[in-house]
């Protein structure tokens, strides 16, 4: 047979693009993305069926992460706990407290209503009364569910501080006909009150280290001794470096101070269980304390 010259047929066969090992990365992209969601999944369906404390822990959390002003859930107060305000930070400190508020459902109600000065003793916190009570019923020492909330949330930010706290009472210069209670009770009283709801929603035992009640003595508008907004109850956050600082840092009774006014008798004070407390009465009509 007569020689060919044809050339013997080759097939060159192109493989794909490298996939970069098993078949390329782009599937564990997908993958993390995969479990990421269902990681939220489950932390959404735990917080549905948590208790409100743990619920209003995470939250705290997420609003505060440094913990300045978050009570944690429990009983014991958050990392915040150990942080003491002083005169370069109390700015700082009311800032976060009307930020607080702002929040608040009830701000536009609240707003104008809610006072709080940078003084020498430290920052003061006013609750400014209304003529129809807006944190306590009118001529009474029972906070209205308005107060009750405002003092909640005040407690859980000023829980997770060392500060000492000042707790006063005021009234306006309208008078009640039973003189068995008077205006020295009810500021004294609703002082106190706010003084037992802060310390069972986040205050440290000792942290309160006064509570005043000044009747009409401290008017907050001299020349309308009768309006709404000299009925208040003050919280005051002290500086550290003053006495009542270390009286809570060390838990030591508090030095009454002596009365150098000229008009107290600076007698010592009677044995309280041989004095009888005057029961708060009803408001007459024509006291709106």
């Amino acid at each position: 047979m007569p020689a060919t010259n044809q050339q013997p047929i080759i097939i060159i066969k192109k493989k794909g693009g490298h996939h970069g090992g098993h078949h390329g990365g782009a599937w564990k992209v997908a993958y993390a993305d995969f479990v990421t969601a269902m990681m939220a999944l489950f932390i959404v369906l735990w917080l549905m069926h948590a208790s409100p404390e743990v619920q209003r822990a995470v939250g705290g959390y997420f609003k505060d992460p440094s913990g300045l002003s978050s009570q944690t859930g429990t009983n014991i107060a958050g990392s915040g706990q150990n942080l003491t305000i002083t005169k370069e930070n109390m700015e700082k400190l009311k800032e976060k407290i009307a930020q607080a508020i702002r929040k608040s459902p009830e701000f536009q109600k609240l707003k104008d209503n809610v006072e709080m000065t940078v003084t020498n003793e430290g920052l003061r916190i006013e609750l400014l009364e209304t003529a129809k009570g807006m944190f306590f019923e009118s001529g009474s020492p029972i906070p209205t569910q308005t107060g009750k909330d405002l003092l909640i949330q005040l407690a859980m930010q000023l829980g997770a501080m060392k500060n000492p706290l000042l707790m006063e009472g005021h009234t306006d210069s309208q008078r009640y006909e039973n003189s068995n209670y008077t205006n020295w009770e009810l500021s004294a009283d609703r002082a106190n009150a706010a003084r037992r709801i802060m310390q069972t929603n986040g205050l440290q035992p000792a942290q309160v280290a006064q509570v005043r009640g000044f009747a009409d003595q401290r008017l907050r508008l001299a020349d309308k001794p009768t309006d709404p907004s000299n009925r208040r109850v003050s919280i005051i956050v002290q500086y550290p470096n003053s006495e009542l600082a270390q009286l809570v840092e060390d838990k030591h009774p508090l030095k009454l101070e002596k009365d150098t006014s000229g008009k107290g008798s600076g007698d010592k004070p009677k044995d309280p269980k041989s004095t009888e407390k005057a029961s708060a009465p009803k408001a007459s009509p024509e006291h709106h304390g």
